[in-house]
Parts: C-alpha cells; sequence; structure tokens
C-alpha cells in the first residue's frame, strides 16, 4: 500500500535516564524541534520514558497504561502539533511482576490507533561482563501489528525484533512499505551489527525503515549506540543521527517503494516450503494485525 504523497519523517535520539519526568521534559523538546523542521511523522526510541535494568527501581517507578503521564501529555502533543507521533516505546505496568515494552501510534487528533508489544525479548551475555535479561521484566507480545498512515502502511517492532527477519517480511507481506525500528542498541552490538541489520531489512522487504536510537552513556551506566538511520527500499542511508540527543529529518517518497519491488520483486517470489532433517522444527508464525 503505497499513496503516492510523499511526506518528512523525523527520529527524535534520545538518552533517557531513571526519571521519566525528565525523560518527558526532553522528548517534548525533540518533538518540537521535529515538528519545527516540518515533520509530518515523528518516532521517538525504545523506552522513551525510563532505561532502567534494575527490577526494584524500575516497578517502583513505572504505572498502568491509563496511569501514565508521559502517555497521556504526548497524546496531547500530538494533537496540539498536529503530527503521527509514533511513541517508539514506553515500560508499561501490566502486574506486580510483569511489565510490557510497548509500542504506541498516536494520530493528529491525539488518539492511540495502535499498540504493539515488542515480541522478541533480548536475553543475552555479550561476554564483556553486559548481560541482560529483559524476559525477566517484560512480557513479550504475540501479535504483529500494522497500522495505515496517509501516506502508506506501517509495520511496528522495537529493537531486538531486528534480528529476526521472518517479523518483517510477514509486516511486508501484509502491505507495509515503512517498517519502524525504534531502539536501544548497546553500544558494542550497534558497533558490529546496526547498520547492516537496518538496511538489510530495507533491501529485502523493499521498505523504508525508521530507527530512532537511544544513544551515549545513560545515568545507569549503560552504553548505548546511537546513529538513528532513516534506510531507503534500496538500502541507502537517507539521514543518520551521531551519538547525541537530536533530530534526524528525511523526506519520504513512498513511490520509492512501488520502484524498488518492481526491480527486485523477491515479495511476490516467496514460497512456502518444509524443512526436513534432524532437529528441524516448525518455522514460528507471525499473526498480523491491521489497525486503521
Amino acid at each position: 500500500m503505497t499513496t503516492g504523497t510523499t511526506f518528512t519523517a523525523a527520529l527524535v535520539q534520545m538518552r533517557s535516564g531513571l526519571a521519566p519526568q525528565a525523560n518527558l521534559d526532553a522528548a517534548m523538546r525533540l518533538i518540537g524541534e521535529a515538528k519545527d523542521g516540518g515533520a509530518d511523522y515523528v518516532l521517538t526510541p525504545e523506552m522513551t520514558n525510563i532505561l532502567e535494568v534494575k527490577r526494584e527501581r524500575l516497578f517502583a517507578t513505572i504505572v498502568p497504561e491509563e496511569n501514565d503521564a508521559t502517555l497521556a501529555a504526548l497524546r496531547e502533543l500530538a494533537r496540539k502539533l498536529g503530527i503521527f507521533l509514533h511513541v517508539g516505546s514506553l515500560a508499561i505496568k501490566l502486574s506486580a511482576e510483569k511489565a510490557a515494552n510497548r509500542s504506541f501510534l498516536i494520530d493528529r487528533k491525539g488518539d492511540i490507533v495502535a499498540r504493539y508489544d515488542k515480541i522478541h525479548m533480548f536475553d543475552v551475555d555479550l561476554g564483556n561482563g553486559e548481560s541482560y535479561r529483559e524476559s525477566r521484566n517484560y512480557r513479550p507480545g504475540d501479535i504483529a501489528v500494522t497500522a495505515d498512515l496517509p501516506w502508506g502502511r506501517l509495520g511496528l517492532t522495537v529493537c531486538y525484533d531486528l534480528r529476526f527477519p521472518a517479523l518483517y517480511r510477514a509486516l511486508a507481506e501484509a502491505g507495509c512499505s515503512f517498517l519502524a525500528v525504534p531502539s536501544a542498541f548497546t553500544k558494542q552490538t550497534g558497533e558490529a551489527h546496526w547498520h547492516v541489520l537496518n538496511r538489510a531489512r530495507a533491501i529485502e522487504n523493499g521498505s523504508f525503515v525508521l530507527a530512532a536510537a537511544q544513544g551515549g552513556t545513560h545515568e545507569n551506566g549503560r552504553e548505548t549506540f546511537g546513529h538513528s538511520l532513516v534506510v531507503d527500499p534500496w538500502g541507502r542511508v537517507l539521514a543518520e543521527g551521531g551519538i547525541e540527543p537530536g533530530v534526524i529529518l528525511a523526506r519520504i517518497d513512498p513511490a520509492e517503494v512501488t520502484a524498488a519491488r518492481a526491480k527486485i520483486p523477491s515479495l511476490q517470489h516467496g514460497r512456502r516450503f518444509e524443512v526436513t532433517g534432524p532437529m528441524a522444527e516448525p518455522a514460528h508464525l507471525h499473526v498480523v494485525r491491521g489497525q486503521a
């Protein structure tokens, strides 16, 4: 689905800390800068409201969706500015034991038109003393989500999802021209893989990739890679941030999706197949829910 109408996308790069109000203040200032720069659609990074890995402090701070002041303020800001505001993700309390890493797409009226809970949990040991167990605090989602913007269809993902190409293929096959990847990539993994993974997801699906990132050394000591990216359907980087907080703007022409997919029509050539042999297991299934 493409409309042929160009628009300006903005990526907000942040360095979220431990205090949601301070993070909200920073986000609102940068979103305002994006609007001043002509943005029609603005994406913030993963964990816009708090970047905290310590369980006790996290659950002492976060609240259920209906009580989240950050979400309420950003809904009002989207309405005031007349933009589509895509909150890359917020930590949302589901229970005393679990949270959701939840993305929100807010329309020009301030209404939430799509929610997406991060499917893939970042449970890794990086070998340099860095260790993460996202599943300890967060409940993974199990539904892939699309939403229609005025310029085409958007697929919602978050950070570690980027390493699972089947999700992005499912979104592209469901008609997505734009793939959002709000992230908080670690410095180590970002240096190695951030650019190539985002470019690969764009190339293999003939889609724009919009990847707003956290960047720098955070209050909790974590280092994130930054380098927010806008990648076109041919795999070219149209705009890139550095390590500091800021706004990255790019003009998006949905017609480029049609052009790229005509040159490399792999979405039309995919075939279903079975895998046989030792340790063969059924492939994971991804259910896509379209939202208007």
